[in-house]
């Protein structure tokens, strides 16, 4: 893997939120860990750039997610995870 995602307690727990009232708790992990190993490996390729390259947005059905890129460490910071359901 190229980079190290990192989740702050402020997007974990809307995650948790998320998980919780859903009505396919299986859906949401599956969509969490497709996401996570997306970025880990070329957050560049996933979402769609929002305002910069490195602040993107992406979408894993049931979940969206904001996360920005800092290149220089080589990390991906999950910002806001959000339901679609």
């Amino acid at each position: 893997m190229n980079y190290r995602v990192d989740w702050p307690d402020d997007a974990l727990d809307e995650l948790a939120a998320v998980w919780l009232v859903a009505p396919d708790r299986n859906a949401v992990t599956a969509a969490a860990h497709q996401i996570e190993q997306d970025l880990a490996r070329d957050p560049y390729a996933r979402g769609r750039p929002v305002g910069s390259p490195q602040n993107r947005t992406a979408v894993e059905y049931p979940l969206g997610i904001d996360y920005d890129i800092i290149e220089d460490d080589r990390v991906v910071r999950g910002l806001r995870v959000w339901s679609f359901v």
